[in-house]
């Protein structure tokens, strides 16, 4: 089933693949990856195993899995294409935003893409802010007024802070 996904998917769109059991077994592999490049998916989010992890990150294609497996699948397995699924324990419908980096994935409503851009760009500015600062040598205490409230909850320094 994930060749016809492969099948129906537009340029920009990320494949989420979750399973009906639980399976760690590698579904996913270069050559797959091979084929989502030339239709020029985005990534891929797995909720099982992948196969040649290292050679689709050499490939410089984006891939999250939750388990990586040299054992792979049977491909007479019928299933559903852009239906809801449920990856890592969240719903996600078709059109749902992929946003994933280093840190994670994170899925977001369609209907709430927007607004959590608009948050996720003004996190960025506060936190490029905040770095040069701390940069500066400046402790996150002071730049987020932390000193009072830890003192109120009983904070105390043994031999006082450090220099």
């Amino acid at each position: 089933m994930i060749h016809v996904a492969v099948e129906v998917l537009r340029p920009g769109d990320v494949l989420v693949v979750g399973c009906s059991s639980e399976s760690t077994d590698g579904a996913f592999g270069e050559l797959l990856a091979t084929s989502l490049k030339a239709r020029r998916a985005t990534g891929v989010v797995l909720d099982m195993g992948c196969r040649d992890a290292h050679e689709i990150t050499r490939m410089q294609f984006p891939l999250w899995s939750r388990a990586i497996s040299a054992k792979g699948t049977v491909k007479a397995t019928i299933g559903s294409v852009n239906l809801p699924v449920v990856c890592a324990g969240v719903q996600i419908n078709p059109g749902d935003v992929v946003v994933a980096d280093d840190d994670g994935v994170v899925m977001v409503a369609r209907v709430d893409a927007e607004a959590v851009a608009k948050a996720g760009d003004e996190r960025e500015k506060k936190e490029a802010a905040s770095r040069v600062r701390l940069e500066k040598g400046e402790l996150g205490l002071d730049i987020h007024g932390m000193r009072k409230a830890l003192e109120e909850k009983g904070l105390k320094y043994v031999d006082g802070p450090l220099d």
